[in-house]
């Protein structure tokens, strides 16, 4: 055999004396060339050391069998399960996976979505960075019939599918549990207000909950995070423990502000859930970890990802293109651990 990593369908057509349209269809056993001509051009082609660029015909074809996937970070939890969803759902038709990190980053998002694009891949999935406001980036996919599902952090007005949880149920449920321990002034740390349903919905939740019960609504027991981190969890638990009265109960967006929030009162001698009871929100291994173990609300990150891939290739195998986008909702529950379970 030739040693040559380079060769091309030109250097075969070279050689054989054939154009290079032959070539390539010889190559993919097309009808209109003679089974002789087959044979001999995929002799010569495996002499001479030819390696088809699979990728390449992809992308000529617009059929990499590849889904995008692009997320704030590979690092959270939840979005590793969703892509564990995601790649079991894909593998299983013969699709890989490609990972694409925004870092919450709006410049960065924009940025992935055209290498997405450009490397022509069959479907794509994102949940959105806390930065993007503008999702006109997206448009590419719509536009070029190539199906585009955003899942958990989706925008308000985009006419795609989505993969989502009822917010609004869980931010009440939440809520609710910490009625039910007996708390009366209950906080709530929260993403900023002007991110897209997400957050948006957890606090209207949590908001009618309180109206429901006759609590009346004191805005200073709403902290809005720049991030869902530990260290903005640690701020806004100690602008809440300086408030005189003190909140009585927590309702975190994130497990780690959960976390956050239960290791700053126990600094601060305040305790847990005796004095203050503290939900969280993921069900995150973490939440388990620490002592108290936190109560949280199920986020089923894993199923989210499989339904986002199911709609992906159901769309990839159908010539209908609906018009109505479909919403797909899943259920959530209340665990309840010892970070809020006051004694009776």
């Amino acid at each position: 055999m030739e040693e040559n990593k380079d060769v091309t369908i030109y250097d075969i057509a070279e050689k054989l004396k054939l154009a290079t349209s032959t070539i390539s269809r010889a190559l993919q056993d097309h009808h209109s060339i003679s089974k002789k001509t087959i044979k001999k051009v995929k002799e010569t082609a495996e002499k001479m050391g030819y390696v088809p660029n699979t990728l390449a015909a992809g992308l000529r074809g617009n059929k990499t069998k590849t889904i995008g996937v692009l997320i704030p970070t590979i690092t959270q939890p939840f979005l590793s399960s969703l892509i564990s969803g995601i790649e079991i759902a894909a593998q299983k038709s013969g699709y890989t996976v490609i990972i694409m990190q925004s870092h919450d980053s709006y410049e960065e998002e924009v940025n992935m979505a055209k290498a997405l694009y450009s490397n022509r891949v069959s479907g794509v999935i994102s949940s959105l960075a806390m930065e993007t406001r503008d999702t006109s980036h997206f448009e590419q996919f719509v536009n070029n019939n190539i199906p585009l599902v955003f899942v958990d952090r989706v925008p308000k007005d985009f006419n795609t599918f989505r993969v989502i949880i009822d917010n609004y149920a869980a931010g009440y449920k939440a809520t609710k549990h910490l009625l039910e321990q007996g708390c009366t002034r209950i906080a709530h740390l929260t993403a900023g207000s002007e991110f897209g349903n997400l957050y948006n919905e957890r606090k209207r939740g949590y908001l009618e909950a309180l109206k429901d019960n006759n609590i009346p609504i004191d805005e200073n027991l709403i902290i809005y995070l720049k991030s869902v981190t530990y260290e903005e969890g640690v701020k806004a638990s100690n602008k809440l423990f300086d408030l005189n009265p003190k909140p009585d109960g927590v309702f975190a967006s994130g497990d780690i502000i959960a976390v956050s929030t239960v290791q700053t009162a126990k600094k601060r001698g305040i305790k847990v859930p005796e004095e203050i009871a503290v939900i969280g929100f993921n069900n995150d291994p973490i939440s388990q970890i620490i002592d108290p173990n936190i109560s949280t609300i199920t986020h089923p990150a894993e199923k989210m990802g499989k339904a986002s891939a199911d709609i992906i290739l159901k769309n990839l195998k159908s010539d209908k293109k609906d018009d109505v986008k479909e919403i797909t909702f899943l259920n959530t529950e209340v665990i309840i651990r010892e970070s809020s379970n006051k004694p009776k």
